[in-house]
């Protein structure tokens, strides 16, 4: 144990890739204490140090502060590091193209409404327009700019979503990952999601008010259902939540009143029969809401297992106390969106920047050596001699400036321009190092021109690797986007929304629009030449122009459109099933009324039978035979 007790550790985790930067890897592998002094707080589980350090190393390559943090280590020289914003434009780029141009909530079934004696289509439609005009007032887009942007930079974003009584909807927030601490236990392979969340941050110390530094923790739990709590006090006056007793009586002594609704089976565990489940739960979801003066905070004590006998819990906007109050629902509110898909047992994502942070290191040192370069080659080095020349003086280079040298004088400038331009293209060839190594070719990032690719199939096989990475980015993300629409309908179920009573919980997505450019000449020939052959459907063909971005905001109200000037199909359809209804139908149009036929009344059959002197004319002419 001697030989090695000096070796260093070699840490391989999901941040290791930072290991390189001695700020933040020390000789044990811990982050430098003076520059992350967050990472090392009491409160912080250890599993998480590394974590939040990265977190904190990340935002500053983003805000152009990685020179600032080296001066903790580096010395106040390492202030004069210059950063030029690649790796914010990177960020922006990657989190534009995950996004797409839209994100549109769809629920499978929808665009069926136009067929007849189709309650689901119809209740799917219904479903989706709840979903989209929620998704409008909601802002969504802007919500999850705010998580993408957290997820690409960081590699971890976090969505909340909870009821709101007052605007009567489900309101969504984006979390900084650096609060959010999930309890995974030691048997979970990571693909699961914690019954436990804590999202929890320091407040700092507020000298007006008088509140000293104070450490808040939202907890999310899912656990067994028990009997019904309600608001109350404790012997010191500290709000709590206590549970509800019965009255006692002769016969029997008090019993906790269980909630309403809910049930105890024949094992004595109390169940719950949810809106969007068909068999009773023994599982809710309890909240709470506390927060700790840091002084009060001693021990072997962080996140997960504070005392709660020094907590002071908040209070809802309804005067409910935040103390493991029942949320009547049994899933955890709280959508996790990693940047990659993270690997097997794991939980968190990786950054978007992480592989490409030692480019930026050396393209900032690059643009440092070019920026001081740059000021000799503007303002020259001069070296002069001769007899007239004091060599204590210091001389200043002005237009129009003349020396004298005197006898055996001379003058020699020093020409950097030389070493500009190499440094110039060193940058250059960093720039296309991290462009390849991040899988943004020139192009996708603004700095190539796109009018040297001689058609939009020339253009696709360039932006090849974006597309592999935008691809394995929205993998990562699709149980996330499944699961927003799917909690959206359930809290409001949960909050009994009158519009969403008796609607039942469909499966929906949130749909991202496109991301490249595209040849929307090829696409709309290949398209029409397959509508014509008759091997796709006119929904397949407006969704396919939808997505190269052809202004159509609802498929289905186009098609009728359309089908409303399709003269000739519906004259086909006229002659196909012989049905005025189904003609006008299909046209959008009332049939009109058909007046009634006049009954036909044929003649009697045999001879007239008439008087002679009541025979035609003509049948007298023609000897009286008829």
């Amino acid at each position: 144990m001697g030989l090695f007790s000096g070796a260093r550790a070699a840490i391989i985790d999901a941040w290791s890739w930072l290991n390189y930067k001695p700020l933040y890897s020390d000789t044990l592998g811990m982050p430098n204490r003076r520059a992350f002094p967050e990472a090392h707080a009491s409160w912080v589980p250890a599993e998480h140090e590394r974590r939040l350090a990265a977190y904190k190393l990340l935002t500053a390559y983003d805000n152009n502060q990685v020179a600032q943090l080296d001066a903790f280590r580096d010395g106040d020289d390492a202030r004069e590091k210059r950063e030029f914003g690649d790796p914010s434009m990177f960020v922006d780029t990657i989190t534009s193209h995950v996004l797409g141009d839209e994100q549109t909530i769809t629920v499978p079934g929808a665009e069926h409404t136009g067929d007849q004696n189709s309650t689901d289509a119809a209740t799917a439609e219904r479903v989706q327009t709840l979903l989209r005009d929620w998704a409008d007032d909601e802002l969504l887009p802007m919500r999850l700019l705010q998580t993408e942007r957290k997820a690409v930079s960081l590699g971890d974003g976090v969505l909340l979503l909870y009821w709101d009584g007052d605007k009567q909807r489900v309101r969504v927030t984006s979390y900084d990952p650096g609060f959010y601490f999930p309890v995974v236990g030691e048997d979970s392979d990571g693909s699961d999601f914690p019954d436990r969340v804590h999202f929890a941050w320091e407040l700092p110390e507020d000298k007006k008010r008088g509140l000293p530094a104070r450490l808040r923790r939202i907890t999310y739990h899912l656990d067994w259902i028990r009997p019904q709590t309600s608001s109350a006090v404790d012997t010191t006056g500290r709000p709590i939540r206590a549970t509800v007793m019965s009255e006692a009586t002769d016969e029997q002594e008090a019993q906790p009143v269980l909630g309403r609704g809910d049930l105890v089976d024949d094992s004595g565990s109390i169940t719950r029969l949810y809106p969007w489940s068909e068999r009773p739960s023994y599982k809710t979801v309890y909240l709470t809401d506390a927060t700790w003066e840091l002084g009060d905070l001693k021990g072997p004590v962080d996140v997960d297992d504070l005392p709660l006998d020094k907590a002071h819990f908040a209070t809802s906007d309804q005067g409910e106390v935040l103390d493991r109050l029942d949320m009547l629902i049994d899933f955890v509110p709280v959508i996790h969106v990693p940047n990659t898909v993270p690997p097997a047992g794991e939980h968190w994502g990786q950054s978007s920047l992480g592989k490409v942070l030692q480019v930026f290191d050396e393209l900032a040192g690059s643009d440092t050596d070019s920026s001081r370069a740059s000021a000799t080659t503007g303002a020259p080095v001069l070296a002069v001699s001769g007899k007239a020349v004091n060599a204590q003086a210091q001389y200043a280079v002005a237009p129009g400036m003349v020396f004298t040298l005197g006898e055996g004088g001379s003058m020699t400038s020093v020409d950097t321009s030389g070493n500009l331009a190499e440094l110039r293209n060193h940058v250059t060839d960093l720039k296309d190092r991290a462009s390849g190594v991040a899988r943004l070719p020139a192009v996708a990032l603004g700095t190539g021109d796109a009018s040297k690719f001689p058609s939009g199939f020339a253009l696709q096989l360039a932006l090849g690797p974006l597309d592999s990475l935008i691809s394995g980015m929205r993998l990562a993300r699709d149980h996330a986007d499944r699961l927003l629409p799917k909690f959206v309908q359930r809290l409001h179920q949960a909050g009994q929304h009158p519009d969403w009573i008796g609607l039942p919980v469909l499966p929906a997505k949130l749909m991202r629009g496109a991301y490249t450019p595209t040849d929307k000449a090829a696409v709309l020939e290949e398209v029409a030449t397959a509508r014509n052959a008759k091997l796709i459907s006119l929904e397949t063909a407006i969704r396919r122009l939808m997505d190269i971005g052809w202004p159509i905001e609802d498929a289905e109200e186009e098609i009728k459109r359309i089908d409303a000037r399709s003269f000739e199909d519906a004259r086909l359809l006229a002659d196909a099933l012989n049905n005025p209804d189904e003609v006008a139908s299909f046209l959008g149009r009332e049939a009109p009324e058909q007046p009634e036929t006049p009954p036909v009344i044929l003649p009697a059959t045999g001879a007239l039978e008439t008087d002679d002197d009541t025979v035609p004319a003509a049948a007298e002419e023609s000897g009286g035979n008829t």
